[in-house]
C-alpha cells in the first residue's frame, strides 16, 4: 500500500490500456480488464470521491450506491404503480458506456470534487485505451467498462437526467443506465417519452435507442429481471418469465448427465446458483415456480446418480445403502439405462428422496425461497 501511495503521489503511474473481452450481453457486450495496480488505484479514487458525490445524487437512483439495491428499486417502482401511475416510459440508452462524452463528464466531475490532481488521474483512465487482439486503441469517448471507477462515473453522467426528471415532478426509478418513468396516462407517456429522449440526446450527448425505448404497461414490463402482476391487493413483483427460463437453462447445464464430474462438486455449483438467484428475487411471489423447479431438479439428480452407479450390482448396493428393502432393490436395480423412466418411478423417488439429497448437501429451491422470503417480508 505504501508503494501504491508513492506511485500516485509521484505521478509515476502510467495508466495501462484495458484488455477487452467479449461478455454475454449481445453484440455490444465488451468489457475491459484493467491491471491489478489500476484496479487498486481506481478503488482508492472511488472511496475518496464517493462521499463527495452522494449528496448530489437522486433518492431514486439505486445502482452502485451504498445501501441501495435492485430490490429497493423494485419496491419504489411498486409504490408508484400502486399509487395509480400505471403507464410506463421505458428508456433504453444505446451503447451507453461507449458513448459518454468525456469532456462533459469531466466538467461534471470538476463541479463535484474540484481537485485537479484527482481529475487528472480520472481523465488518464478515460483516455487509457483498450487492447484488442494485441492492438492498442485510443478511447476518446465513453467510460471503460470492467473497472471500479466506471459505475460511479456513469452515475455522475446520468445524475443530470435524474435532476431534470425531478425538476419536472416526474416519478422515476433508475438503476445504472436502466431508467423507467411512471405516469398516469398514455397521452402523458407519449409526451414525456419524446421530450425526455430529446433532452438525453441534445443536453447529455447520449444516444436513445428509439427501437427499444417504449411505452408499456406494468404487466408487459421487464425491469432488472423482474416482471409485474396485479392481485386483489395491488401490483406485485415476480421474476420475469425470461429470468425463470434463464435460471432453468443454467440448472439444466449443471445437471446434464454428459458432464463427468463427481456429485459433490456438482451440488456445490448448484447450491451457489440456487442461493444467488433466490436471494436476488426473494422479495417476489414465486412459491409455485420454486416447487416445480425443485421437483424437476431432483429428478435430474436421480438420473445422474443412476448413471453414475452404472452396473446392476452397484445400483443394488446403492439402493440397499439408502434403506430400500432388498426385494425392491433387486427388482429396481435391473431396470437398466432408461434414465428418465427410472428416475420418475415412485420407488426411486422414495429411495433418493428430498431428505436423502439434503443429506448430500443439495439446497431445496422451495425451502430456501420460503426461508429467504419470510425474512424479506417480516
Amino acid at each position: 500500500m505504501s508503494q501504491l501511495l508513492d506511485t500516485i503521489l509521484s505521478r509515476s503511474n502510467m495508466v495501462e490500456a484495458y484488455n477487452q473481452v467479449k461478455v454475454n450481453k449481445g453484440s455490444a457486450g465488451i468489457d475491459g480488464i484493467p491491471t491489478v495496480m489500476d484496479r487498486m488505484i481506481q478503488q482508492a479514487i472511488v472511496q475518496v470521491i464517493s462521499p463527495l458525490c452522494e449528496p448530489h445524487f437522486s433518492e431514486t437512483s439505486y445502482g452502485f450506491r451504498p445501501k441501495r439495491s435492485c430490490e429497493k428499486a423494485i419496491i419504489k417502482l411498486l409504490e408508484y404503480l400502486n399509487d395509480g401511475y400505471e403507464w410506463i416510459v421505458d428508456i433504453d440508452l444505446e451503447k451507453f458506456f461507449d458513448t459518454v462524452p468525456q469532456d462533459r463528464l469531466m466538467s461534471l466531475v470538476h463541479n463535484i470534487i474540484q481537485d485537479g490532481d484527482t481529475e487528472s488521474l480520472i481523465r488518464r483512465y478515460l483516455h487509457s485505451g483498450v487492447v484488442i487482439n494485441g492492438q492498442r486503441h485510443k478511447t476518446l469517448v465513453g467510460t471503460p467498462q470492467g473497472g471500479n471507477l466506471s459505475p460511479l462515473l456513469s452515475n455522475i453522467t446520468l445524475n443530470e437526467l435524474d435532476k431534470e426528471l425531478e425538476n419536472r415532478g416526474l416519478r422515476f426509478v433508475r438503476y445504472a443506465d436502466d431508467c423507467v418513468i411512471t405516469v398516469g396516462s398514455e397521452v402523458s407517456a407519449k409526451r414525456i417519452m419524446y421530450s425526455v429522449s430529446r433532452f438525453i440526446e441534445k443536453r447529455l450527448g447520449l444516444k436513445v435507442n428509439m427501437t427499444k425505448t417504449k411505452i408499456t404497461r406494468p404487466s408487459q414490463l421487464k425491469y432488472l429481471g423482474f416482471g409485474f402482476w396485479k392481485s386483489a391487493e395491488g401490483w406485485k413483483s415476480r421474476p420475469h418469465q425470461e429470468s425463470i427460463q434463464s435460471f432453468k437453462r443454467k440448472l439444466r447445464k449443471l445437471t446434464t448427465r454428459k458432464w463427468s464430474t463427481d456429485l459433490g462438486s456438482r451440488i456445490e455449483k448448484l447450491n451457489w446458483l440456487i442461493r444467488g438467484w433466490i436471494n436476488y428475487f426473494a422479495l417476489t411471489n414465486m412459491k409455485s415456480v420454486m416447487g416445480e423447479i425443485d421437483k424437476r431438479l431432483r429428478t435430474r439428480i436421480r438420473v445422474i446418480i443412476w448413471k453414475q452407479w452404472k452396473k446392476k450390482s452397484r445400483r443394488l448396493w446403492g439402493l440397499l445403502k439408502l434403506g430400500t428393502p432388498k426385494w425392491i432393490a433387486d427388482k429396481v436395480s435391473g431396470w437398466g439405462d432408461h434414465y428418465q423412466l427410472v428416475a420418475q418411478k415412485s420407488i426411486l423417488k422414495r429411495a433418493i428422496s428430498k431428505p436423502v439429497l439434503a443429506k448430500r448437501g443439495l439446497v431445496s429451491c422451495l425451502d430456501y425461497y420460503l426461508e429467504r422470503h419470510a425474512l424479506k417480508v417480516s
